[in-house]
C-alpha cells in the first residue's frame, strides 16, 4: 500500500445484479427482513460512539480483532458509525438496529432522496467480503469470466453485450470477444426471460468454479452458438490497449484505461513514459468502462498530462458532512486542499517516484455511463484549473462523492462519506459529465455524443468514438460524428423497453474510495 498518509479510492458500485446497485432495502421506514419480536426500547435519535460495538460479532473471525458479539451489535455499529460519517446523515431515518439481519439493515442507512434527474441522491451504498475487497483492490483480481458486459436495453426486449474481453480469460478461450450478444442465460432468454435470478447467477457468478450455458451471436445477429463457461478468478488488465497513431497532425497518443487499483500505477507511469519519448501531441485517453478506483491515482494521471503547470495548483478538495467541516474524521488530519501529485504514491510504483509529464494543450477523454467517480476527478480536476478537456462519448456516471471502505466482522462497508469539488469550487455533478458542441452548464464539456461502436475492437482507428476523436485532433470539430447503428439499437430498445424487470449495471469496481 502508499506509504503517504492516505489513498484515495473512487469507484461506482460492485458486480452486474439485477437489483439495484447498493441493494435497496426497501423503505426508509425499515423494510428488510426482521429477526426480532417486538419493537426494542432503542433509543431514538440519540447515538454512542460507534467504537462502542466495533469488532463485536455475530460470527468473530479466528486470528483478528473480533470478538464474540451479535447481530444487534453489528447494527449498533453500523447506526453509530453511519450517524457520524454518513454525507447526508440527516437524511436516514432511525430504525430499530434490533430489528433486522445486518445486511439489510446497512441498506437502510441511507438517504432515499433523489437528484434533479430523478436518480438516486446515493447511487452507491454497498459492501463487500473483505477479503474479496482486498484482492480485487490491491490485485485487480476477482471471479468471473473475464469480460465486461454493457446493457443496450436494460428492460424487456434486453439487450446485453459484450464490451471488453481479458486475454486468456474463460470468456476469451470460449471465443467470446468485443460485440458478443448473450442471448440466454442456462436456458432464460435474456431479452425477456422473467427468471432474474438465473440470469444474475449465470452472468456474475459470485465464486470460481461455477459453470453456466450461454447462447450467443455475434453483434449483427449472425452465428448463432452455444458456450459453457466456467468462473475463474481473473486479473484485469487494467490499460489493455495503449498505442501511438500517426495522424496529419502528428503522432497521437491512445490509451484505454479501464480501472484505478493498486497495479495501474505502474501501467499508466509506463505507457505515459512510452508516450513522451514518442513526443506525441495529442492524448485520447479511453475511460469509457472506467468506473474508478484509488484517486491518488487518478491525481498522477491528471498531473502526467497537464504537465509541470499543474505543479503546485489544487486538484481537488474533500468536503465532509456538517459535523466535521475542518477536520478529517477518520484520519483526525486538518482538511486541507490536495495538489497535483508530482511522485508516485507507492502502489506499484516507488513512492517518491518522479512522474513523467506530456507536453500538451489539451486532452480528449472518451466516455460513456460506466466513467465514474476517479475517472469523473481527473475530469473535474483538470477543468478546475482551466485544463482544456474534450468528451466524446455518452453522459458519464455522476459520482462526485467517496468514502473510506471500513471492515467490521468481516464486510467492508462503502457508504459515502465525503464529496469532492475541484480548485473551483465545482463538484456538482451527480447526473454526470454531458458532452456538447456549446457547453453552458458547469457539468456539460465540451465535445460531442457518439454512441459506443460494438462492431470494431478498441483502438481501431475505425471505431466511432476513436474515429471521432482523431476527427477532433485535426478539425477541432465533431459536429459530423456519427449517428451509427448500434447507437440506433440503443435508441430503438430504450423506446420500446418500458415494462417487465429490469438488469442493473453497476460495475465490479466501487466508487470514491480513500483509505487512512
Amino acid at each position: 500500500m502508499p506509504s503517504h498518509h492516505t489513498s484515495r479510492l473512487l469507484f461506482t458500485c460492485a458486480v452486474l445484479f439485477i437489483a439495484a446497485c447498493g441493494g435497496g432495502g426497501g423503505s426508509s421506514g425499515g423494510g428488510g427482513p426482521v429477526i426480532g419480536g417486538a419493537q426494542s426500547d432503542f433509543d431514538r435519535g440519540i447515538f454512542s460512539a460507534s467504537s462502542t460495538y466495533k469488532d463485536q460479532c455475530q460470527n468473530p473471525r479466528a486470528g483478528t480483532s473480533d470478538i464474540q458479539g451479535s447481530t444487534s451489535d453489528e447494527n449498533n455499529w453500523l447506526r453509530a458509525w453511519s450517524h457520524d460519517l454518513y454525507l447526508w446523515y440527516d437524511e436516514i431515518a432511525d430504525v430499530d438496529p434490533d430489528l433486522h439481519t445486518t445486511p439489510a439493515y446497512f441498506d437502510l442507512m441511507r438517504t432515499f432522496e433523489t437528484t434533479p434527474s430523478g436518480a438516486d441522491k446515493d447511487q452507491f451504498h454497498f459492501s463487500y467480503d473483505t477479503e474479496f475487497w482486498i484482492q480485487l483492490s490491491q490485485s485487480g483480481t476477482s471471479a468471473g469470466y473475464g469480460s465486461d458486459i454493457v446493457l443496450l436495453s436494460a428492460t424487456p426486449p434486453r439487450r446485453a453485450v459484450v464490451a471488453t474481453v481479458q486475454v486468456g480469460s474463460p470468456a476469451d478461450m470460449a471465443g467470446i470477444t468485443r460485440g458478443t450478444v448473450i442471448v440466454s442465460v442456462d436456458g432464460v432468454d435474456v431479452a425477456n426471460g422473467s427468471d432474474v435470478d438465473t440470469l444474475n447467477a449465470g452472468l456474475f457468478p459470485s465464486a470460481t468454479g461455477e459453470s453456466h450455458d450461454f447462447g450467443i451471436e455475434d453483434f449483427d445477429g449472425s452465428n448463432p452458438r452455444t458456450v459453457t463457461l466456467v468462473s475463474a478468478d481473473v486479473t484485469i488488465d487494467t490499460v489493455p490497449v495503449a498505442q501511438v497513431i500517426n495522424t496529419g497532425a502528428g503522432p497521437v497518443g491512445y490509451m484505454v484505461f479501464d480501472a484505478f487499483l493498486a497495479p495501474s500505477e505502474a501501467r499508466i507511469v509506463d505507457e505515459m513514459q512510452n508516450f513522451a519519448n514518442a513526443g506525441i501531441t495529442e492524448l485520447i485517453l479511453d475511460l469509457r468502462y472506467n468506473g474508478g478506483g484509488f484517486l491518488d491515482i487518478a491525481n498522477e494521471l491528471a498531473y502526467m498530462i497537464a504537465g509541470p503547470s499543474a505543479q503546485g495548483l489544487i486538484f481537488e478538495e474533500l468536503q465532509f458532512n456538517d459535523k466535521h467541516p475542518n477536520v478529517d474524521p477518520v484520519t483526525g488530519q486538518t482538511l486541507t486542499p490536495d495538489p497535483f501529485l508530482t511522485t508516485a504514491q507507492g502502489f506499484s510504483v516507488p513512492s517518491g517516484t518522479p512522474l513523467p509529464t506530456l507536453n500538451l494543450s489539451r486532452v480528449i477523454i472518451l466516455s460513456g455511463p460506466q466513467t465514474g467517480s476517479a475517472s469523473e476527478s481527473v475530469i473535474n480536476g483538470l477543468r478546475g484549473i482551466n485544463f482544456p478537456v474534450i468528451l466524446i462519448g455518452e453522459t458519464t456516471t455522476g459520482k462526485p462523492y467517496g468514502f473510506y471502505p471500513t471492515d467490521n466482522c468481516g464486510t467492508t462497508y462503502f457508504s459515502i462519506q465525503f464529496r469532492g469539488v475541484n480548485a473551483q469550487g465545482f463538484g456538482d455533478f451527480a447526473d454526470g459529465f454531458i458532452p456538447t458542441l456549446t457547453p453552458v452548464e458547469d457539468y456539460e464539456v465540451r465535445g460531442c455524443e457518439v454512441a459506443d461502436d460494438f462492431s470494431r475492437e478498441l483502438g481501431d482507428p475505425d471505431e466511432d468514438r476513436l474515429q471521432t476523436a482523431l476527427g477532433y485532433v485535426i478539425s477541432n470539430d465533431c459536429s459530423a460524428a456519427p449517428i451509427t447503428v448500434s447507437q440506433a439499437q440503443f435508441r430503438s430498445a430504450v423506446s420500446n423497453g418500458n415494462s417487465g424487470p429490469a438488469l442493473h449495471k453497476p460495475t465490479r469496481i466501487p466508487g470514491g474510495i480513500r483509505t487512512p
